[in-house]
């Protein structure tokens, strides 16, 4: 097998600071929008992010129209709503106001709006088709309102598909935004679980990045069109990465906190961003590929923060419930990364031996999560050893992922570390 030997650097452009949202009429009217349809979820929908957003599009000249019924953990239910309301629309921009779910669902919007077909078309493998994007998208400017997905500098796009009880996603560089516009004024009301949640997917995202499988142990693509999104990881993707650890283990916990200052909270976007340009060209690993089945068959549990109308078990909850039994084990393939990891997040690592890695890494995130009130392990959650089985078949398809673990992790594996993680304390 010939391995891979180049790697590339993708992003979208970024724009950062308090009251940039006020720019973005400015942004789209440069990029030579006229007709823009703003996405967002049914509680945001009222708020002053929406608000600046809709007033700086009309101060612009620029036609506006609202679509609010964005899901949180969208579906491929609601993925095609949102596409049904693109299509006949004649939209030539998107603007995404939200967390990872809005910005996810503006990507598939703007997708199937410009280049029509069945909704597995792009989908990933073996799942889907995972058939390339045939061409540029419409302008899509990012504005999250939450510091975890990153999805502002990403090319994926994650959803439930319900038949499966499973997420699934789409990965695709041309998916990523235009513009990401990270401003800490969007994030003041942010509930402190909904926070915590999204503050322990930047960690991940950085951590699994880190320690994803090197891309020059990757097989070579038979060309560069199908080079994937997620390369694993690569000397430019861990300085985003590193940096983005550094900057949580100074932040997350103070910006959980009721009330948090705009310094904390600016601090903790930036890390989102800077752990998904990370990802965004790395990769992530097993705790993504397990969250995956943890978060769609969720039975009872509902959050503080979130909606009650149905069963929900957060993104970023999903995968960090994982995330100590997967570093654990994932240590022995690349003690050195998961060291560093470890020592960015505030452990101490003098004298430290290799076989310590592993242990040292999960406890530095375990601390954290104790310190944030997250569930202690799945068992929290409502799941129990007789639903592993179906933990683990809902994450053997997930290649995209699963594929840059640095260990090869097989169904025996994945059901141990599934056991593995029911309760850490």
């Amino acid at each position: 097998m010939a391995h891979e030997t180049i790697f590339t650097m993708d992003t979208s452009s970024l724009k950062y600071g308090p009251g940039a949202t006020r720019e973005v009429g400015d942004e789209m009217a440069r990029l030579g929008a006229r007709r823009v349809l703003v996405l967002t979820d049914p509680r945001l929908a009222a708020s002053r992010p929406v608000a600046v957003t809709l007033d700086a599009l009309r101060a612009a000249g620029i036609e506006a129209e609202l679509f609010d019924r964005v899901r949180v953990e969208p579906t491929d239910a609601s993925f095609q709503e949102a596409i049904a309301f693109a299509t006949v629309g004649g939209f030539d921009g998107y603007i995404a106001v939200g967390g990872g779910s809005t910005i996810d669902t503006a990507k598939a919007a703007n997708l199937y709006a410009t280049y029509p077909a069945e909704l597995l078309t792009y989908v990933n493998p073996p799942i889907g088709q995972g058939q390339p994007v045939p061409g540029p998208l419409r302008p899509l400017i990012a504005i999250p309102t939450t510091a975890g997905t990153g999805s502002e500098t990403t090319g994926v796009a994650i959803f439930d598909l319900v038949e499966m009880r499973a997420k699934t996603g789409i990965a695709h560089r041309a998916l990523r935004p235009t513009m990401g516009i990270v401003d800490p004024e969007n994030t003041r009301t942010l509930p402190p679980l909904v926070a915590a949640c999204s503050g322990l997917d930047v960690l991940s995202h950085a951590v699994e990045s880190l320690t994803a499988l090197p891309f020059n142990e990757r097989a070579a693509p038979d060309g560069p069109a199908t080079r994937p999104a997620y390369q694993g990881a690569n000397p430019i993707s861990d300085i985003w990465a590193a940096r983005a650890l550094e900057m949580v283990a100074r932040n997350i916990v103070p910006a959980c906190r009721p009330g948090a200052d705009e310094t904390v909270r600016g601090q903790m976007l930036l890390a989102s961003a800077f752990a998904g340009i990370g990802f965004g060209n790395a990769g992530v690993h097993l705790p993504h590929g397990m969250s995956y089945p943890v978060a769609g068959l969720a039975r009872e549990f509902r959050p503080a923060g979130y909606p009650a109308d149905h069963p929900l078990i957060p993104h970023g909850m999903a995968v960090i419930l994982n995330a100590p039994a997967v570093f654990r084990w994932t240590a022995a393939a690349n003690p050195e990364r998961h060291l560093l990891a470890a020592k960015l997040l505030g452990a101490d690592v003098v004298g430290a031996r290799m076989e310590d890695a592993g242990d040292l890494l999960a406890g530095a995130i375990i601390g954290i999560m104790r310190q944030l009130d997250m569930p202690s392990g799945l068992r929290a959650v409502g799941y129990g050893p007789e639903d592993v089985d179906a933990l683990v078949e809902g994450t053997l398809p997930q290649h995209r992922v699963t594929k840059l673990s640095p260990r090869p992790a097989d169904a025996a594996v994945l059901r141990q570390l599934f056991l593995d993680a029911m309760h850490y304390w």
